[in-house]
């Protein structure tokens, strides 16, 4: 069960680094200067998205078999690891939502911001990888609090001393770790 909670949140973290919803996390710092509103928004938008994404990676899990799932998750990890090394920019859209008080400009922005993003599609993997559906939420929602609660508390200071290159790096190479990981397991399961 702890095993779900660590890789969940191991994954979201690293996933997160460099992330559109990372810059947006900075951008409401800079904004508004209230660390506390901005980080219960980045709550509450996480749980809300990660418990839609996980319900539908439960969902796909009941429809594959066992070898044909970890194909699936060796495919989709490789393809975050892809995902992770393009740099994201945030959109001119997200700036929209910044007209609003700090919690509700967090709690649309970060929810917006983070449909079909790799760490929605991360989440839908390990809801159907683990068994533990509410382990794999605190997980990944851990792992956006503690990709994005720095960068809020800190602001400009860090964001601008990170070797997000070399995060990003590390990161992709991460998940082609699990994606391997993946097709060793659906191997021996054929075997």
């Amino acid at each position: 069960m702890f095993e779900t909670l660590f890789i969940s949140t191991g994954i979201v973290a690293l996933a997160e680094m460099g992330d559109k919803t990372q810059l947006l996390a900075l951008l409401l710092a800079a904004r508004y200067r209230q660390p506390l509103p901005i980080i219960l928004g980045i709550l509450v938008a996480t749980l809300a998205n990660h418990f839609l994404a996980a319900a539908v990676g439960y969902q796909v899990a009941q429809l594959f078999s066992e070898s044909t799932l970890l194909w699936l998750l060796a495919a989709s990890f490789l393809a975050v690891a892809a995902w992770t090394l393009v740099p994201d920019k945030l959109d001119d859209d997200d700036s929209i939502a910044l007209k609003y008080g700090p919690f509700i400009a967090t709690l649309i922005a970060f929810f917006i911001a983070e449909m079909g993003d790799k760490t929605q599609v991360a989440t839908v993997m390990l809801a159907a990888q683990f068994e533990y559906f509410w382990m794999v939420i605190c997980g990944t929602t851990l792992g956006m609090l503690l990709a994005n609660a720095p960068v809020v508390l800190v602001g400009n200071f860090a964001a601008e001393r990170l070797p997000l290159t070399l995060i990003r790096a590390f990161a992709a190479a991460s998940f082609v770790a699990f994606a391997a990981y993946c097709a060793w397991q659906a191997l021996n399961l054929a075997a």
